[in-house]
């Protein structure tokens, strides 16, 4: 998980809190995962808040600005042959979108996630290490139109399910409160 900028908050939420719950949400989905060993990623400025969500064991990852290689370039130094980089702004994700963005990489480079109405990406997904024709961005600024651009072949990006990230007020409303998950979140909205 990599912790992406949250430049808003709903009405009355502290915006640190904000981000945190979310975060925290994202965390422990991926904690709960059977076949997959989650991480944090953080710019140095977020590694409190990284450290501060983290369940005992996990792996925080310390890196230069909050895009994806570098993420992906950690994982590769850990020994992983396989690496998704999910936005933590998206607490009410299920875990089979993530199994979803896995899942290509048997035939396909890249797989990706868009992050709904807002654009982006929640997430992206490659071997390891990356291929050297994938262009670093940060998942706000990608695409899998823009992927593909660098790609030997546009096939060579497998797009997923999108799921939306909640990047401003109007996502709040697509928030389902029969989804488990998002305690912490759904908490601060006001149970």
């Amino acid at each position: 998980m990599l912790l992406v900028p949250v430049p808003w908050s709903p009405p009355g939420v502290d915006l640190g809190e904000w981000r945190a719950a979310m975060a925290e949400d994202v965390v422990d989905l991926l904690a709960r995962l059977a076949q997959a060993e989650p991480a944090i990623a953080a710019v140095s400025a977020d590694l409190p808040l990284a450290e501060e969500i983290a369940w005992p064991g996990t792996r925080i990852y310390e890196v230069p600005s909050a895009t994806y290689l570098p993420v992906l370039a950690a994982a590769a130094r850990d020994g992983f042959d396989q690496a998704a980089v999910l936005a933590a702004d998206a607490p009410d994700v299920p875990g089979m979108i993530l199994g979803k963005l896995l899942r290509p990489l048997e035939s396909k480079a890249v797989a990706v996630s868009s992050g709904g109405p807002g654009g982006g990406l929640l997430g992206m997904a490659t071997s390891l290490p990356a291929p050297g024709w994938l262009a670093d961005h940060s998942l706000e600024e990608a695409s899998a139109q823009l992927l593909r651009k660098n790609a030997p072949k546009p096939g060579d990006v497998s797009s997923t399910p999108e799921w939306r990230r909640l990047r401003g007020p109007a996502e709040l409303a697509s928030l389902d409160p029969a989804l488990e998950g998002w305690e912490n979140t759904r908490a601060l909205l006001g149970g």
